[in-house]
C-alpha cells in the first residue's frame, strides 16, 4: 500500500511538472546588460520564478503557454536602488513625525513607500538606515504579507554620539529615549564591534555607518569626520567576520578617506571627495553611490521657508548642488559607480530621475543602467540569481515605453514590472 501511494505521488509530481505553465515574454527591444548591447525581437521564457531561456525571435506558444506582449517596449532586468530609506519620506513636518509616530505608524508608511518603489521598476533596494521597522518590512515582503521590492537592509545606522545618525539629536533633556535607540551609537572600537554584532542579532543584511556629518541631522557640521580610524577598522573587520559588507555615509574628504582606507565597500554621497580620496577608492575598489537626486532635492527644499530646521538649511544649500559635479569627476577618473538615490530624502517612486542626472554628468546610458542592475548584484553577492536576464536567474523583469538608451528620461516610464515571476504592473 505504501509503495502504491509513493508511486502515485511521484506520478502526480511528474504530471504537474509536465503541465507547468510557461510564460513567454515577447520583447521589442531587449537590453542585455551582461553584454552591454541590445537585441530586437527576443523571447524570454519564464517558469515559476525563474528564467529558463532567452531566445531570438518571437517563440510560438504551445499548450498552456501564456504570452505577454511587450513588442512595443524595451525590456531589461529589474532595477536595484542601493540607497533608500523606506521608513520615511521628505515633508515639511518630517522632523515632528519622529516624536509623534509609533512603530506601527512607521510600518504602514514604509509599506506604502515600498509598493510605490516596486511599481517604479525597482525590484530590489538596499535600505540604509531606519528604526528597525525596515527589517520587519523586509520580512513581511518576503512572506508575501505586503507588496514591495526585495529589501536588503542595514537596520539601524551605526553612528557616534551627536553624529549624523544619533537618534537623540535635538531631543530635550527631559525626553527619555528608549535605550534600544542608542544601541547603534558608539564611541570606541569595542563599542563599534558590539554594534555590528547587535545588527547581526537583529537580522540586518549589511552595515551602514555615518563616517562624517550629514545634511539633514540637527547639527552644525556636515563635513567633519565622526569616526576614528580604529573605530572604522573595528567595524569593517567585525562586519567581515559576520558576512556583512559596509556602506559609509560620507560627505567630507577626510571621512571618505578614512572609510575607504579601512575597507568599506561603498561610499554614499561623497560630496567633498578630493583627488587623494579618488585614488584611495580606485586602489581599494571602493564603489561610489552618488545620490545626485538627494542633493538636488535638499537644495530645492532648503529654499522653502520653514521646510528644514535652521541648522540644516545652510548645509543643504552648500552640499546639494555639488554632488552631480563630484560624480562627474569621480566617474571620469575611474571610480566604480553603483546606482543609489537616498529616496526618502526625496519622494519615493521618483528614483529613476537619478539616471537622467548620471547621464547629464557624462555616464553613457547603458553604464547607468548597469549601475542599477549588474553592479548592485555583485556588491550584494547575489549575481548568480539577479542583475541580468539570463537562463537560470530569477525573473525580475521590467519594460519601458520607449528605448531609454536613446532617451534616458524614459526610465521614468516603466509600464511593466515582474518580480519573482509575478507581474505587478502591466
Amino acid at each position: 500500500m505504501k509503495k502504491n501511494l509513493l508511486s502515485f505521488a511521484a506520478l502526480c509530481l511528474i504530471s504537474s511538472a509536465s503541465f507547468a505553465q510557461r510564460t513567454l515574454i515577447h520583447c521589442g527591444t531587449f537590453i542585455d546588460v551582461a553584454k552591454s548591447n541590445t537585441q530586437n525581437q527576443v523571447t524570454i521564457v519564464v517558469e515559476g520564478r525563474k528564467i529558463t531561456a532567452v531566445q531570438a525571435g518571437y517563440s510560438t506558444p504551445k499548450g498552456t503557454d501564456k504570452v505577454i506582449d511587450l513588442k512595443t517596449k524595451t525590456v531589461m532586468p529589474g532595477l536595484t536602488d542601493m540607497h533608500v530609506h523606506l521608513e520615511g519620506e521628505t515633508s515639511k513636518d518630517q522632523l515632528i513625525k519622529r516624536y509623534q509616530y509609533n512603530d506601527a505608524d512607521v510600518a504602514f508608511e514604509a509599506a506604502r513607500n515600498a509598493r510605490v518603489t516596486l511599481l517604479a521598476g525597482f525590484t530590489s533596494v538596499r535600505d540604509l538606515g531606519g528604526s528597525g521597522v525596515n527589517i520587519s518590512l523586509r520580512n513581511a515582503i518576503n512572506k508575501g504579507l505586503t507588496v514591495g521590492p526585495r529589501v536588503y537592509t542595514s537596520g539601524k545606522t551605526i553612528a557616534t554620539t551627536g553624529g549624523h545618525g544619533d537618534p537623540t539629536n535635538a531631543l530635550s533633556k527631559n525626553y527619555t529615549p528608549d535605550p534600544h535607540m542608542l544601541s547603534a551609537v558608539v564611541n570606541s572600537p569595542d563599542e563599534a564591534r558590539q554594534a555590528v554584532r547587535q545588527r547581526y542579532k537583529e537580522g540586518s543584511d549589511c552595515i551602514k555607518i555615518t563616517a562624517t556629518g550629514g545634511v539633514l541631522s540637527i547639527a552644525k557640521n556636515g563635513k567633519a569626520p565622526q569616526f576614528t580610524d580604529d573605530e572604522i577598522k573595528a567595524i569593517v573587520e567585525t562586519a567581515k567576520d559576520y558576512g556583512f559588507h559596509v556602506a559609509a555615509h560620507a560627505h567630507g574628504a577626510e571621512g571618505i578617506k578614512r572609510a575607504a582606507r579601512a575597507g568599506v565597500t561603498t561610499i554614499e554621497h561623497g560630496t567633498f571627495m578630493d583627488d587623494e580620496g579618488i585614488e584611495i577608492m580606485k586602489k581599494n575598489g571602493t564603489y561610489l553611490v552618488p545620490t545626485i537626486l538627494a542633493g538636488k532635492t535638499v537644495a530645492d527644499s532648503a529654499k522653502v521657508m520653514g521646510y528644514y530646521h535652521p541648522l540644516v538649511v545652510p548645509k543643504a544649500l552648500e552640499t546639494g548642488p555639488l554632488i552631480q559635479s563630484m560624480f562627474a569627476k569621480a566617474y571620469k577618473a575611474g571610480v566604480k559607480i553603483a546606482f543609489g538615490t537616498d529616496s526618502g530624502v526625496s519622494l519615493h517612486g521618483l528614483n529613476a530621475y537619478e539616471f537622467q542626472y548620471m547621464v547629464e554628468a557624462g555616464m553613457p546610458a547603458i553604464e547607468a543602467i548597469r549601475a542599477a542592475t549588474v553592479v548592485p548584484a555583485l556588491i550584494l553577492g547575489v549575481d548568480k540569481d539577479f542583475g541580468s536576464i539570463e537562463a537560470g536567474k530569477v525573473a525580475d523583469i521590467i519594460a519601458t515605453d520607449g528605448n531609454p538608451l536613446q532617451d534616458i528620461q524614459l526610465m521614468r516610464k516603466v509600464s511593466f514590472v515582474m518580480k519573482d515571476g509575478v507581474v505587478y504592473k502591466q
